[in-house]
């Protein structure tokens, strides 16, 4: 099986879509990103695609300086990992597919100090993979967040989460439910209208959608994810995409049976 490794540009992207989307009239997510991606790729931003043959587009990682990052991280002088992903079929997991992206990455960066942000938990990669390639930990921020590093230059301060930012924003949202997103992550737009209406008929409450336009405001999330989470009466019930009946089942969870 053939593996290629290429790089998208605004006038690409659409010809080979963006995290399992193709379909550029079909899916408004798709073309949210797409507009995204034009802004931002004149500032550095830079997505390589993962391609087999047969088998066609199975992985990405997605980098920018990390002034634009969309996480709540302070890390002048480094470039970011925003996002990496590989194998929509079981067959491209487990292959050594992601180290061969990031290592594409880091080529492509010359040498750059890189920072990514990494979980334990869902919809982000494992630290594992980062650790592999020479990345170390530098932060880490709950409920399973890291921030690592790969650093060429160790001259420059290593980054940090914003935690104090973070706690402070999180008081913003101490009522009510608050969906916070952003286009930078094409699932951030998946089931945000079914949670929405879920939450009208079924608890009663009108969602605070709130769009993050630029990384500054991603930045300033209350959520180490940055690009998405879910808020209600100030506490984070979820830091990333989730569907309709995933919602359901954590607000009859955190609840309490005086709500309203």
């Amino acid at each position: 099986m053939q593996m290629e490794i290429i790089d998208l540009t605004p006038e690409t992207i659409a010809d080979y879509g963006v995290c399992g989307y193709k379909d550029v009239k079909k899916h408004l997510e798709l073309r949210k990103k797409i507009d995204w991606f034009a802004e931002y790729y004149p500032k550095g931003l830079r997505i390589k695609v993962l391609l087999a043959q047969p088998g066609g587009y199975q992985g990405m990682i997605e980098y920018l300086p990390a002034s634009y990052a969309h996480r709540p991280v302070a890390a002048e002088g480094y470039m970011f990992v925003q996002c990496l992903f590989v194998g929509f079929k079981n067959e491209f997991k487990g292959n050594g597919h992601g180290s061969s992206l990031i290592a594409a990455c880091l080529d492509d960066a010359k040498e750059q100090n890189m920072a990514v942000v990494a979980r334990k938990g869902s919809f982000m990669a494992d630290n594992r993979i980062f650790l592999k390639s020479g990345f170390r930990i530098v932060d880490s921020s709950k409920p399973d967040f890291d921030l690592l590093v790969n650093q060429f230059d160790d001259r420059v301060p290593a980054p940090r989460f914003k935690k104090a930012e973070m706690q402070e924003s999180l008081k913003q949202y101490s009522d009510g439910l608050t969906i916070i997103r952003s286009v930078q992550c094409p699932y951030t737009e998946k089931n945000v209208n079914a949670i929405v209406k879920t939450a009208q008929s079924q608890f009663h409450l009108d969602p605070n959608v709130i769009d993050l336009n630029d990384a500054a405001s991603a930045q300033a999330s209350p959520s180490p994810f940055g690009s998405f989470c879910i808020i209600y009466n100030g506490r984070i019930i979820s830091h990333h995409p989730i569907s309709n009946k995933r919602f359901e089942n954590i607000m009859h969870s955190v609840r309490n049976p005086g709500d309203k």
